[in-house]
Parts: C-alpha cells; structure tokens; sequence
C-alpha cells in the first residue's frame, strides 16, 4: 500500500511541478501572429487529448519499444550500441508517464489560458504600447497577471486532486517489468476489488481516497481564500 501512494504522489507531483508548460504555451500561441499558423498548432496540440490511451501505447509500442523508430534512428547513427526498452524501464517510468500526460494534454489545458488571455482588456495593451513598452515586458505585466488566478484555481485543484491522477492510463501501460512503479491508487483499488474480488478492502481504499480528497479541497479553499480574497468553490 505504501509503495501504491507513492506512485500516485510521485506522479502526481510531477505533474504538479509541470504546470506551467500549459500556460507558456498558451502565452506562446497567443503571440503568433500568424492566424492560420496559430490555429495549425493549436488544432495540433489539442489533437492528443482526444485520442484514447490504448492508441496512445500503440503508438508509444511502435517508437519506444526495443524493435521501434527510436532505438532504430538512435542506433543507425551510432549514438547508442544496444537497444533500450522505456516502456520497461522502471527508473523512468513516472517521468515517462507525465510526459506522455503533458503531450496529451497541454494543447486541451493551454484553450483554458487562452480564454483567460482573451478575457484581458486590450486597453491595457494599448496603454503598455504607447507607454514605449515591449512585447515581453506586455507579457510580464500585463499576459502573466491577467491570467495568474486562473493559474492558482487550477494549481489548488490539482493539489486537491493528486490522488486522483486517473486509470486508464497506467493500465494501459502496466507491464511486468514497471509494475511495481506505475501502480497508482487507482489502479490498485482495480486489482484489489476487481481482479481478487475483495470488494470491502477496494471500497474502504476508495473511501479513504475520497475523504483526503475533501480534505485537501477544502484545505486549498481556505488556502485560496487568505491569499486571493477569493475561495474557489
């Protein structure tokens, strides 16, 4: 049990300290000023979210595996001698997993920052530009504090969430050779209730989950309330 909620910290945190990539992303896009360009990469961002976890190991199976593309260019050019099995890798399976999480869903989570950038007013903009000031120092001053609290809502929400990182994407990718490090609480309450058929143990894990997932929420809205003035739920 201790090795199942460390996998799901672990995990959960990586994908906590990640956070960001979705909104330097956004601010990124939203200074293209190239229309068609911007929605190319936008529609090719979001893309990955839509596709299922079980094609997202497919496709994982057919690069990262010992006989895939990428130990096959690696070896061609002679950057390594033998092969390497990520999907089998258990010392690097939490930061493949958040990888693959954060290509998945960067594009999904950047429309949200989007949304926040739009909400600015253009006054502001305008005001900074005549004002003699640059792009980077609008984004700075400007981008970056119009979207903070939208940032800080959802950071406190993936705080309050970490113990519900998902499932289907460490069973989809549950080898023997990673097991051991990929087996999150959700996953286990799975194994445990499902495959043993031990349905109180599972149920009571599962209750447990759900009361320190109150807790934290909670937590955080109190913890939102003193610094912003402001609770989230």
């Amino acid at each position: 049990m201790a090795r199942v909620v460390k996998n799901t910290l672990a995990m959960g945190l990586l994908g906590i300290l990640c956070s960001p990539l979705p909104v330097i992303f956004a601010i990124m896009l939203n200074e293209v000023k190239h229309k068609y360009f911007r929605k190319i990469v936008q529609t090719a961002a979001t893309f990955p979210n839509f596709i299922s976890w079980v094609i997202v190991f497919s496709l994982s199976f057919s690069i990262f595996s010992s006989e895939g593309l990428f130990n096959g260019i690696m070896t061609s050019l002679g950057l390594i001698d033998k092969p390497t099995n990520l999907l089998g890798n258990a010392d690097a399976v939490w930061y493949f997993q958040t990888a693959l999480l954060i290509w998945k869903s960067l594009g999904w989570t950047s429309v949200i920052y989007l949304a926040a950038i739009t909400g600015i007013d253009a006054e502001i903009y305008e005001a900074g530009k005549m004002d003699g000031a640059s792009r980077l120092k609008l984004i700075w001053h400007v981008t970056v504090p119009g979207i903070m609290p939208t940032f800080i809502v959802l950071l406190l929400l993936s705080v309050s969430n970490i113990l519900t990182i998902g499932f289907d994407q460490y069973y989809a990718f549950k080898n023997p050779l990673v097991a051991d490090n990929i087996e999150v609480l959700d996953l286990y309450v799975y194994r445990i209730g499902i495959a043993t058929n031990d349905y109180s143990y599972a149920t009571a894990i599962g209750i447990a989950k759900t009361f320190v997932g109150i807790v934290l929420l909670f937590s955080v809205n109190m913890f939102a309330k003193k610094v912003r003035g402001q609770s989230i739920v």
